[in-house]
């Protein structure tokens, strides 16, 4: 048996803490991509939603432990939370948040442009144009901030009482 196989994997390079300063323009982003949203008419829970979803897409535990939090937080059922993952399945989301949900999925999955058509055709029936431009930057976001847990391996603690 070698002992190569009993060894901790290589520890990753935390690239939010390497590089300061690229971490701290993509906060100022998502900042900004918070208010746009806020301004554009885009909820809360929805752009927690939208993050969620795409942290579940891209496999981020880190994310999805933080934009779980966070939902429930903002007022999110824990119901709705559990069933996220199969949103198209159920009659618990709102025409506005499922437009929302579909942009976002075909902004993480852009390759499949038929899905893309589908979800602007969808969205345009429920969605102002700045409530898509919204959507599709909350989906970008989080798209950057889960490679940046993903390719950092940011941990998930147990946090008591969770």
């Amino acid at each position: 048996m070698s002992d190569h196989t009993h060894s901790s994997p290589p520890r990753r390079v935390f690239i939010d803490k390497q590089s300061p300063k690229a971490f701290q323009a993509l906060v100022q982003t998502a900042e900004a991509v918070r208010t746009t949203a806020a301004e554009a008419g885009l909820d809360r829970t929805t752009a927690e939603l939208i993050n969620i979803r795409v942290s579940q897409l891209n496999g981020c535990a880190y994310c999805l432990d933080i934009h779980t939090r966070a939902a429930l937080r903002a007022g999110e059922s824990p119901q709705r939370l559990g069933t996220l993952s199969a949103w198209r399945d159920t009659a618990l989301f709102t025409p506005v948040e499922r437009a929302a949900l579909a942009l976002a999925e075909s902004t993480t999955e852009p390759a499949d442009a038929t899905a893309q058509a589908s979800a602007y055709e969808a969205a345009r029936q429920v969605l102002s144009e700045d409530q898509i431009s919204a959507a599709i930057w909350v989906a970008i976001t989080i798209n950057a901030f889960n490679r940046v847990s993903i390719m950092s391996k940011h941990p998930v603690s147990p946090r008591p009482g969770a």
